[in-house]
């Protein structure tokens, strides 16, 4: 998996690229987590290019979010295919992130 980092002003989007699995969770959670210590909380998972997430990649993204939660934040993903939303909510996961439609919406929100 390939996570691509820009810059929208002060917030930073990460996109990762590729299916979110055992194989690259962990890669994923470090690389996430280093982003939450250097721009304090202000970035936003554009997940448009994850196809889907395995049991090893959800549990990756809860982390991250708990971490988030526990800071006082949440974990802002943009633009999920069906089948990744489907498979938070079934999993009750979904309640730990803020959806957004795509990355401009979720930038804002920082505002």
């Amino acid at each position: 998996m390939r996570i691509d980092e820009s810059k929208h002003g002060a917030v930073t989007v990460l996109k990762p690229k590729g299916p979110l699995g055992v194989d690259d969770a962990e890669a994923f959670k470090r690389h996430a987590l280093e982003t939450l210590g250097l721009t304090l909380g202000r970035f936003v998972l554009d997940v448009s290019e994850v196809p889907y997430a395995d049991s090893a990649g959800l549990e990756a993204l809860a982390d991250v979010g708990r971490e988030l939660n526990e800071s006082g934040l949440s974990l802002k993903l943009c633009a999920e295919n069906e089948t990744l939303r489907e498979v938070l909510d079934l999993t009750d996961l979904s309640s730990l992130f803020e959806h957004y439609e795509d990355v401009s919406g979720a930038v804002r929100s920082f505002l």
